[in-house]
């Protein structure tokens, strides 16, 4: 299998490349900054080149998006609205049709018609990039010739925690997963791992959905 990742030097994007990259798939990596590694094809782009991006996402089986703009970015509403579309626009364009992309997790519903990014105690500090990537959810949800899955991760995700790397999961779609200690975490390691088996045992098509311990 052929696999793009676009924001492979990303927190969540290395993740999901160290993840893939010992697999017996092609990896493009694609990044504005990209590196240099064995067994991975880094390639350099702007993902607002359209043109550019869809070129080089061309005979791939799936494109996997981690982008985000940064969280301190002041202009990270506008940005990440922008960079998704881009970035959809260039996969219809590459006529590749199978696009996972990595969202937030504000948009994941904690009561009937009430989604996270509302409620009062939501931490304001990400909540322009946090109510991005929910608009842009909507957005997609609207996307009908393209074969996308929408992830959301869980409240708390971390690098390096005790937990790691567990290969384990619950899987869930419009509301959180939560542990027997009501919380909904889930360390970046095993985000990796939900959209390395969803990449190559498709489960989750057109619709969004989320996973946790």
């Amino acid at each position: 299998m052929k696999i793009a990742i676009i924001g492979a030097t990303g927190f969540v994007g290395s993740a999901i490349l160290n993840e893939l990259v010992n697999t017996k798939h092609e990896i493009t990596a694609i990044a504005r900054t990209p590196k240099e590694t064995v067994s991975v094809n880094w390639v350099g782009a702007d993902i607002f080149n359209t043109d550019d991006l869809a070129e080089i996402l061309k005979g791939n089986d799936v494109v996997i998006s981690a982008y985000n703009p940064g969280w301190t970015n002041p202009n990270i509403y506008d940005d990440f609205l922008a960079g998704s579309k881009a970035i959809q626009g260039a996969v219809k364009q590459s006529a590749v049709k199978r696009f996972i992309t990595i969202g937030g997790a504000g948009s994941l519903f904690v009561a009937p018609d009430l989604q996270a990014v509302d409620t009062p105690d939501f931490p304001k500090e990400i909540y322009p990039g946090a109510n991005a990537a929910r608009q842009y959810l909507n957005i997609i949800k609207e996307e009908k010739e393209l074969d996308w899955a929408f992830f959301s991760p869980a409240f708390e995700m971390h690098a390096g925690t005790k937990t790691g790397r567990t290969g384990k999961y619950r899987l869930g779609l419009e509301n959180p997963v939560f542990n027997d200690e009501q919380r909904s975490i889930l360390s970046v390691e095993d985000l990796a791992v939900v959209i390395a088996d969803e990449t190559e045992n498709p489960k989750h098509h057109q619709v969004r959905f989320t996973a946790g311990y």
